[in-house]
């Protein structure tokens, strides 16, 4: 029988070994998940399972991969895109110019970014445009850099960048190296003490509802710190920063958050 002190001490294996803190995910589902995938690797409890990780690079490549939430798609929740394209990158341009620092954490397979980078361009040259993208998982990223998407990732794209960005391949599409050369993809831990700052706007949209309050509150204060005074934090439709106030972010709306001028 699996005792609660037995993923105790898995948990602090865990953040040994890959610096992820599970402490900071709501535990009945994190461990719910993780219980299943020991299963499926035929692995007798937590601590045989950790010797797995330590001597199987593939598997300890699989147990990062499923710990994150890699859920995605182009233009999710595409009313929140058309405010952003109508009127914050417009208000972004209008306050520091149309060389943005712009941050699009937690990417997980790039459509996100991709997205920013086709929104931008309506506004601005995309040789102007630059997206620091980052992700905790080296698989998703490796997606990512290879751009190659089903037809339900990018059934929310506009028809006319559809056409002009993606290539039909199989039953696939590829998005364009115009569209990709303009995003860096970095290895990044929301739960690190490193962020960099003066950031114009920040993306992370649908990722912390995985975490607990505390470790929301952890993040939203660091993104704040990371924005550069007037810059936007833009979440997910199912997030919302209860205690923005408290926080220093204005409300332009549910899903965009100020960190004010002054």
């Amino acid at each position: 029988m699996v005792t609660a002190y037995d993923y105790e001490k898995f948990k602090s294996a865990v953040l040994t070994l890959t610096k992820i803190d599970l402490n900071a995910y709501k535990e009945k589902q994190m461990k719910r998940r993780i219980d299943s995938l020991i299963a499926k690797n035929g692995v007798k409890g937590y601590e045989p399972y950790v010797q797995l990780l330590k001597t199987n690079k593939e598997k300890f490549e699989e147990f990062i991969n499923f710990l994150t939430i890699n859920v995605s798609e182009f233009y999710r929740n595409p009313d929140q895109w058309k405010l952003l394209e109508s009127q914050i990158i417009p208000e972004l341009i209008t306050k520091f110019g149309k060389n943005l620092k712009i941050w699009s954490a937690a990417c997980s397979t790039g459509d996100e970014p991709y997205s920013l980078v086709m929104a931008l361009s309506r506004h601005i040259p995309l040789s102007q445009i630059h997206i620091t993208a980052t992700d905790l998982d080296k698989q998703v990223i490796a997606k990512a850099k290879v751009g190659l998407y089903s037809a339900k990732s990018i059934a929310a794209v506009p028809e006319d960048l559809k056409k002009k960005y993606f290539t039909k391949i199989g039953l696939s599409y590829q998005i364009s190296n115009e569209i990709k050369s303009r995003v860096e993809f970095k290895e990044h831990n929301l739960l690190d003490n490193n962020y960099a700052k003066g950031y114009h706007m920040i993306v992370c949209r649908n990722v912390l509802i995985y975490f607990t309050e505390e470790a929301k509150d952890e993040v939203f204060r660091k993104f704040y710190s990371s924005l550069a005074p007037g810059g936007i934090l833009f979440i997910g439709s199912t997030e919302q920063i209860i205690n923005y106030r408290d926080i220093g972010y204005n409300r332009k709306n549910s899903f965009y958050y100020e960190r004010p001028k002054n």
